[in-house]
């Protein structure tokens, strides 16, 4: 894929999820768990802009192709379980996952489930993501030395 392909998706999937998270918040009362769906909210929206942060230093990156790849889809991955996770826990009202805002309220087993497959896949990516970005950004050998480092 073509580096500024990329980019322009990572930008609007982040946006995508922003969208999502600001209409979710309009809901907020209407979920099981309110306190969980104003998490959510916030959540998705830092969430969206995460994404949209891969898609913005997407050029700068120093990875293979095959790891480009799988980095890519980790984050779209990673923007749309994490907020999937944390709208279906409010919605819900789960609370194994998410102990604190969940406290007082107790999905279905299935339920329960489903939320902390979505946000503990989603919180590995993420993890994965943020260290192959750091990677990826570090000075190639080369500059490395021009600047004295």
């Amino acid at each position: 894929m073509d580096p500024h392909e990329a980019r322009r998706r990572l930008l609007r999937h982040g946006v995508v999820i922003v969208l999502l998270s600001l209409l979710e918040g309009a809901f907020v009362p209407a979920f099981t768990n309110p306190r969980m769906a104003v998490a959510a909210h916030v959540g998705g929206i830092t969430t969206g802009f995460l994404t949209a942060l891969f898609g913005l230093v997407w050029t700068d990156l120093r990875l293979g192709t095959g790891v480009v790849r799988t980095l890519f889809w980790l984050v779209v991955f990673q923007g749309y379980t994490q907020t999937a996770g944390l709208i279906l826990a409010a919605a819900f009202g789960t609370s194994r996952t998410t102990p604190l805002a969940g406290a007082g309220h107790a999905g279905a087993p299935w339920q329960e489930a489903v939320v902390a497959i979505l946000l503990t896949t989603g919180a590995v990516a993420v993890l994965a993501c943020c260290a192959l970005a750091v990677h990826g950004l570090r000075r190639p050998a080369s500059e490395n030395r021009r600047a004295g480092f």
